[in-house]
């Protein structure tokens, strides 16, 4: 007979798996022409208007991005940079890399005090005037509209939802103000930030009309002159000024010098699907490339979604690749580093040679020379189809929660610290306690490391999914699991994202999971294992990533769009 500890445990047990969103809790948004879906229903509803006016899937998320940094400005932003995956309803496909870029005043070791020692606070690479790239998101939108738009729409069009939504004013929502007031010691920092984003300290309420009118004023500029108007017009006269006036490194030059990147996507497959991917400076896309190569030797969908047994193989892939994301990638104008070989399936194999399908690989095993940074993890993701079969994954980033805290006097520009995703001193733990290598050291003109994943997934050469997340490190495994979700274990896409997700990144030695993502009994299983398994705490985000993603029934061609219930302002709206 079942003891009355024995029957608690078990209930326990059960409670926690009937809790897991292993089935979608609510349907996909289907339309039969077009869908966005992004972290803001806002953001989402500027995309949708300018599809309707005839504009295609590349000018929409112009303009979905350009509403992110007025309705979501701990994450949306044009003060940043990111990574735009495009395709095109002709077949190609296509990276613009408008990462931001370290100013020509940056130096090796500029975030080192006297006595050598990283610092920290204002004037560090997290914190202050001193703490951001060159933004590349305007130049980014700018190039991918004049290059891959429709030209139906103008560029002043692109403009006008997020105009509007500043000056006129939009009701801020209860995860709003839920991450003003997260952010206080942050904000409160800068007189600007503190009037316009804590309401000069009395905080903004959810239900209250929150205008931003220099930010309006600044998107009318852009409206008026074009995006050059950023780097050489009065907004760079006025970014360059302050920063000036506060010992930051950014000038005119810096600004006027900025060019985003072409590039040519990854490709790889998984079980008879195609998968395209975004190159470095991105580390996401040759790290989801290796973790697929390395499962499809196993039968994944045999060991049940939330099996112990499953939890433990994708660990032990995890740790391996995110072991070759440190010691090998960067900026590949300034790094050698060789794609064809990181993505070589015998070299894969290889590293699956030590793997003990009872037993967890000491990390010892692993180990390179240093390990990478570690990334906040305050990005967004948004993606877009249109009518024709043009598809857009988009992922920006001002790298922490509303970057650096400074906003830029008389503009409304949050600005990034996205120098923290450098290494700010070889062989010493950062901030979050890791050591960081010399491949991602400070140098100017550079692209920092990042691991943004925008991907599109393909079978029988249609495009069949869309998808990409923030996270900082966990970006990567977080599309990794969207995907063998929905290939592996057969999920419709609501609940591919739904799902609950774990995390690995080899240093630390531990797997985390979503709060109520595995049961009592599962997590001694991989203890057992020798694994190391935390629960995400509060302060780090109960739940891992946001997944805001499209799939297309290959049967009927209809869109299907997954908005992530972890942000509760996220929207799929489709036509």
């Amino acid at each position: 007979m079942m003891s009355h500890r024995a029957f608690r445990l078990f209930v326990v047990a059960l409670l926690v798996a009937t809790a897991l969103p292993c089935s979608a809790q609510r349907k996909a948004v289907e339309a039969e022409h077009a869908m966005v879906v992004s972290a803001h229903e806002l953001a989402t509803q500027a995309g949708v208007e300018i599809l309707k006016k005839g504009g295609n899937s590349i000018d929409a998320a112009v303009a979905t991005g350009f509403a992110m940094a007025v309705t979501f400005p701990f994450a949306g932003n044009i003060g940043g940079g990111g990574f735009m995956l495009i395709h095109l309803a002709d077949g190609r496909d296509l990276v613009i890399d408008y990462r931001e870029t370290a100013p020509a005043a940056a130096t090796r070791d500029m975030y080192l005090d006297a006595e050598d020692n990283v610092l920290k606070g204002p004037g560090s690479s997290t914190v202050g005037w001193r703490a951001s790239g060159v933004p590349g998101t305007v130049a980014g939108f700018a190039l991918a509209h004049q290059k891959y738009g429709s030209g139906k729409v103008k560029w002043a069009e692109l403009l006008e939802p997020a105009r509007r939504l500043a000056a006129d004013g939009h009701i801020v929502s209860q995860e709003t103000a839920e991450r003003f007031q997260k952010e206080v010691e942050l904000l409160e920092q800068f007189d600007e930030t503190k009037r316009i984003y804590l309401k000069n300290g009395t905080l903004w309420k959810p239900g209250e009309l929150w205008k931003q009118p220099e930010l309006a004023a600044t998107f009318a500029r852009l409206q008026k002159h074009g995006p050059e108007e950023f780097y050489t017009g009065e907004t760079a006269r006025r970014i360059e000024e302050a920063m000036a006036k506060n010992n930051g490194t950014i000038n005119r030059a810096d600004l006027k010098s900025y060019k985003p990147v072409e590039r040519v996507p990854l490709r790889g497959t998984y079980r008879g699907h195609e998968i395209v991917t975004v190159p470095p400076p991105s580390s996401g896309g040759i790290a989801l490339l290796q973790m697929l190569a390395m499962l499809e030797p196993f039968e994944i969908g045999p060991l049940g979604h939330n099996s112990a047994a499953k939890y433990h193989l994708f660990v032990e892939v995890m740790r391996r690749a995110f072991r070759d994301r440190a010691e090998r990638l960067g900026d590949p104008d300034f790094v050698k580093l060789s794609v064809q070989q990181l993505l070589d399936r015998s070299y894969l194999t290889g590293l699956m040679e030590n793997y003990d399908p009872a037993k967890a690989t000491p990390n010892e095993a692993l180990a390179p020379s240093v390990p990478a940074p570690a990334e906040p993890q305050d990005t967004t993701h948004y993606s877009v189809i249109d009518a024709a079969g043009n598809a857009v994954s988009n992922t920006y980033t001002l790298n922490g929660a509303f970057g650096s805290g400074v906003t830029i006097p008389g503009t409304g520009i949050l600005m990034n610290n996205e120098m923290d995703d450098f290494t700010a001193k070889v062989g010493v733990k950062n901030l979050f306690g890791l050591l960081q290598g010399p491949q991602n050291a400070i140098e100017p003109g550079k692209r920092p490391l990042s691991s943004m994943t925008p991907t599109f997934v393909r079978k029988d050469g249609n495009l069949l999914l869309i998808t990409g997340s923030p996270g900082g490190p966990t970006i990567i495994n977080t599309v990794l699991q969207v995907i063998t979700n929905m290939i592996d274990h057969g999920m419709p896409v609501m609940a591919a994202v739904e799902a609950p997700r774990i995390h690995h990144q080899w240093i630390p030695d531990e797997m985390t999971h979503e709060r109520y993502g595995i049961s009592p009994d599962t997590a001694e299983k991989l203890r057992a294992m020798g694994h190391t398994v935390r629960e995400r705490t509060s302060y780090e985000g109960a739940n891992q990533g946001d997944a805001e993603t499209i799939a297309l029934d290959p049967q009927t061609g209809r869109r299907l769009g997954a908005s992530d219930p972890r942000k509760p302002d996220a929207k799929a709206i489709g036509f």
